[in-house]
């Protein structure tokens, strides 16, 4: 079995990211989870997958800009590193950068500045949070942090290393696709954008156009169809009435997380989230 590097972490603050559960996660993943194809559809920030490490794994997510920075990560990583060192914590500066997807040129900027600009936003913006508005750009405003982490050359050097030594396929699509290569020898970790407990817990502002219910529903098809051919898989969500009904039929688990995105600040701290698999 490969050793584990504890320098491979997420090089992203993602919104419902999944560092503060992942005890109570792998509790629940089946104990020879090394053995399995892993599949993650809803990838985000790649706290589950850096932390177990497969070396055979399947990764997705529907937000191109993310998906980009996996595969510069992967790809270009001396160049990727060589532009961060460019950028400046200045906030005209960051308004500069941020603005740059509403421009014409921005189609044509080359995979290495788009995902050099992901990340010096995420680490500089207030929260390190990654929001867009309706039309896809990015609208988070400037943090005023000190001496943000904009570039991490261990942790970028080290996913880098664990991208290209390990067998990992980079997709950027609708879930529902790439679950479809799943079989009995894969197992699948779910982490979509969750139902709302309530108006002011909605954040789906990091795929343009958002989750709503029906969503959901089709998400618990898809489930319903992995059982049917017999692929394990776990799947995390608030624990919203709506969503025990969805999964009833399968095995739930209440766990605490720790949840600081809410526009309500007396709604943040500790709350339940669902934990649902189809197997013992």
């Amino acid at each position: 079995m490969a050793k584990i590097n504890k320098l491979v972490s997420p090089f992203l603050k993602w919104v419902g990211g999944k560092r503060q559960l992942i005890p109570s996660i792998l509790n629940f993943m089946p104990k020879n989870i090394k053995k399995y194809n892993y599949i993650e559809p809803f990838v985000g920030g790649g706290a589950i997958l850096f932390h177990i490490q497969p070396q055979n794994a399947i990764i997705n997510d529907l937000n191109k800009e993310l998906i980009n920075v996996y595969e510069v990560i992967k790809n270009n990583l001396e160049e990727l590193i060589e532009n961060l060192k460019k950028h400046k914590n200045e906030p005209d500066y960051f308004y500069e950068i941020r603005g740059l997807d509403r421009t014409a040129e921005y189609k044509n900027m080359s995979p290495v500045l788009r995902a050099s600009r992901v990340i010096f936003l995420n680490k500089t913006c207030y929260n390190g949070l990654y929001r867009v508005n309706n039309a896809g750009e990015f609208n988070a405003p400037y943090g005023f942090y000190k001496k943000p982490n904009i570039v991490n050359e261990p942790t970028l050097k080290a996913v880098s290393k664990y991208l290209n030594n390990n067998n990992i396929s980079i997709y950027c699509q609708d879930y529902s696709e790439v679950l479809k290569l799943a079989d009995h020898n894969s197992f699948v970790y779910l982490d979509p954008p969750y139902y709302p407990i309530s108006e002011s817990s909605n954040f789906t502002g990091y795929v343009q156009g958002g989750w709503d219910m029906w969503d959901q529903v089709r998400l618990r098809e898809v489930c319903d169809e992995l059982d049917s051919k017999g692929v394990k898989f776990l799947l995390s969500n608030s624990s919203a009435s709506f969503i025990k009904d969805q999964y009833k039929n399968y095995n739930i688990s209440v766990v605490k997380a720790i949840r600081a995105i809410n526009s309500n600040g007396a709604n943040r701290g500790e709350v339940d989230e669902l934990l649902i698999r189809n197997y013992e």
